[in-house]
């Protein structure tokens, strides 16, 4: 078993198709693919075992086979992490070029520039070669190599790696189709982007109907058994640290009272689920009645249009910068938690002025309680614009799951020690 075991665990990651590059470097499809290859062993290996009557040794199988899947787990985890940060450097990056009109392009570029991580660098687009764009050489930045109908040739002449195509009524089923066909001959990887482009794969299908291949999209979970798991695990959650933390939390709030005048906590009406308002809680960071005194500040506000933000806000007090910088301020936020007005995970709770604000798209936020962290936390806080901002909550909003709210508690664990965009 020894012998064969490096040969059955490679034989069976290969029909897990676990080494195939569209599966690596980015998404939990890796990683998912790996868990089940290894209980593909594991039920292999018991099978066989008892349909021959093979005296294998029961503490190897246990120790051995959950020890594999581990350390793959983990090798896989460090390398997709060496990958990104090369990526970033601009090192170990795909040629791209972004095939769509000016609007489409404009996103996907900003997009793919935000997200530098997975590794596309795009190197010119290929737009529609008429009206004011028939003489256009650059746009947003990007050389035009082409129009749509030279998008093969364009990938010949620049060796292009990867090709994304945005919709566009020119290139429908026929056109996408011989583009196909083309692009056959190349190494370049043929990208549809969807005309929903914050819908997740989980909830997205190919189904064949009437022998056409339609993309199903499920519909977001807002009521269910999911919900009731979720605010149970938010308050048991929420429960657990509190009593884990409880020391730090007394310290915080002594030294808070200690250093400066005032109440230790500061209450402020936020809106939550459904429009309703609640307040939020918060170690006082600030000098008593600052938030009277925000309207002379909001000339100097660092924050996007909407939100109001200052970098050096002369109304924090020494320790409230501290606590600012690693986000301790929010821990009274837990009390949130047990009470039901919050979750551990969710959009970022805005003040009645901010949501009156709102465009439709904003409003999605609204339907699922605001949470501690989330996707704002860990994807740039308050340095992000509002569109991003919006881009980002409503993302989460369509699509969430206890598993996305871990991964976002588990990120949320570097972005408190990194400090970026927290002021």
């Amino acid at each position: 078993m020894v012998a064969i075991l490096p040969v059955l665990w490679l034989a069976v990651m290969l029909s897990g198709r676990t080494y195939e590059e569209r599966f690596l470097w980015v998404g939990a499809e890796e990683f998912r693919r790996v868990f089940f290859a290894a209980m593909l062993m594991l039920a292999t290996v018991g099978t066989i075992s008892w349909a021959f009557k093979l005296e294998i040794a029961r503490g190897f199988v246990v120790i051995a086979l959950p020890l594999s899947a581990g350390l793959t787990l983990l090798h896989r985890l460090a390398q997709r992490g060496l990958l990104h940060r090369a990526r970033e450097r601009g090192h170990k990056r795909q040629t791209t070029v972004i095939v769509g009109h000016r609007n489409g392009v404009i996103s996907l570029h900003a997009q793919l520039e935000r997200q530098a991580y997975h590794g596309y660098d795009v190197i010119g687009c290929c737009i529609p070669q008429a009206g004011a764009d028939a003489t256009a050489e650059h746009f947003d930045g990007l050389p035009v190599l082409g129009g749509l109908d030279e998008v093969a040739r364009v990938v010949r002449d620049h060796e292009i790696d990867t090709v994304a195509v945005l919709p566009s009524p020119e290139l429908d089923g026929a056109a996408l189709r011989q583009l196909g066909w083309d692009l056959e001959t190349t190494k370049a990887e043929l990208l549809l982007a969807p005309a929903v482009t914050e819908i997740v794969g989980t909830r997205v299908q190919i189904r064949p109907v009437c022998g056409l291949p339609l993309m199903h999209v499920e519909r977001p979970e807002f009521t269910g058994l999911r919900r009731v798991v979720k605010a149970a695990f938010d308050r048991v959650a929420a429960g657990l640290v509190v009593l884990a933390i409880a020391p730090a939390l007394l310290t915080i709030a002594l030294t808070v009272k200690l250093t400066s005048r005032g109440p230790v906590f500061f209450r402020h009406e936020r809106v939550g689920q459904d429009g309703q308002p609640f307040h939020v809680l918060k170690f006082r960071t600030m000098v008593p009645g600052s938030d009277r005194q925000i309207d002379d500040l909001r000339d100097q506000s660092d924050g996007n249009t909407v939100q109001f933000k200052m970098k050096s806000d002369p109304r924090v007090t020494p320790v409230g910068k501290y606590l600012r910088r690693y986000s301790l301020d929010e821990l009274p936020q837990l009390f949130n938690v047990l009470g039901g007005s919050m979750s551990l995970v969710g959009p970022r709770p805005h003040v009645t002025r901010e949501v009156e604000q709102y465009g439709f798209d904003m409003r999605r936020r609204l339907l699922v309680k605001p949470g501690i962290t989330g996707l704002w936390q860990v994807s740039g806080r308050s340095n992000l614009s509002w569109d991003d901002s919006v881009r980002i909550d409503v993302r989460y909003v369509e699509n969430w799951s206890l598993s996305f709210d871990l991964m976002i508690i588990a990120k949320t664990v570097g972005a408190v020690v990194r400090g970026s965009g927290a002021y």
